[in-house]
């Protein structure tokens, strides 16, 4: 008995059988990809809710380029463990903590991004010092086990008094509730977290790399042609479809989604129905997409060979 559309993996089947309007909007819409790398750094994270308290918590630095997916790493921690409210109880409880560093690292602001990450809305014209206390309370009132501060390096913005006011705040709320904080961020995290040596010891570091012309991204492809609603058998497993997505994407996990996303709808548009190394050479669809270093580095190699 012959599969309809076996090329792609059993729970993609159906979607290709939607029209091309359905697929597409599929294509466009975000969702969660069991990546090596992100897996990884879910496991680290894991390890850190089930930490039992203790004097010097361990805490962890999750850092790399822009686009490596940090934020989908976090949100979908976040997601594990959603927020729930207990009727019985009358109490809300969570786990994961997310917050984003406003652009201006004052302490008055970083605590007024924490309450608000713990839907709490009643506090104007408070104190910074109530507003210290009621984010305390708070968070051990909902059983927070982690804390996430996301896009630490805007802590950078700062002038050096804030950025210690700012680091003193973090050792303080590991400190005084005993959970595991985490930091994310770009390469400027990291040079954020070392700022302090004594907060700098209890982290641990894990970044995430560009992807390489190797295995993994050879089993990534492979999984893009089982999972991209399209009629026909892609042909991705060559060395030259790799070269070409490493070229373009300078193995940055969110640009080579945003390309596959791109060469799959006009593969859909164009009737063509697969994807294969030649798919990747239509610059006027492909170019913007392409990092504005990888522009500039081709220009710059360009006026070297024109010299």
């Amino acid at each position: 008995m012959t599969v309809l559309y076996e090329h792609l993996l059993p729970a993609y089947r159906e979607q290709a059988e939607n029209s091309d309007a359905a697929r597409i909007d599929w294509l466009r819409r975000d969702r969660w990809v069991a990546l090596p790398q992100a897996e990884m750094a879910l496991s680290r994270l894991e390890e850190l809710v089930t930490y039992p308290p203790r004097g010097r918590m361990p805490c962890l630095l999750l850092f790399g380029s822009t686009g490596m997916g940090k934020s989908e790493i976090l949100r979908r921690f976040a997601e594990l463990h959603a927020s729930a409210y207990d009727k019985r109880a009358g109490l809300t409880t969570m786990p994961v903590v997310v917050v984003q560093m406003p652009p201006q690292p004052t302490e008055e602001e970083f605590y007024t991004e924490l309450l608000l990450a713990m839907n709490f809305s009643e506090f104007d014209h408070i104190s910074l010092r109530s507003l210290r206390g009621l984010a305390r309370r708070t968070l051990a009132e909902f059983g927070a086990k982690v804390l996430v501060l996301d896009e630490i390096d805007k802590m950078l913005a700062g002038t050096p008094r804030q950025q210690r006011i700012f680091l003193n705040t973090v050792r303080f709320l590991t400190n005084d509730l005993q959970i595991p904080i985490v930091c994310a961020g770009t390469e400027d995290a990291r040079i954020a977290v070392l700022t302090d040596p004594n907060l700098a010891d209890r982290f641990g570091a894990f970044e995430l790399q560009p992807w390489r012309n190797d295995h993994a991204l050879r089993q990534l492809m492979a999984s893009f042609a089982g999972l991209l609603p399209l009629r026909r058998p892609s042909n991705l497993d060559t060395n030259a479809a790799r070269q070409r997505v490493i070229a373009l994407t300078a193995g940055v996990t969110g640009r080579i989604f945003r390309l596959m996303e791109a060469v799959a709808i006009a593969a859909i548009h164009s009737g063509r129905e697969m994807i294969d190394a030649d798919s990747f050479d239509d610059e006027e669809l492909l170019l913007p997409l392409v990092s504005m270093q990888i522009i500039a580095g081709n220009d710059r190699a360009m006026r070297r060979r024109a010299a």
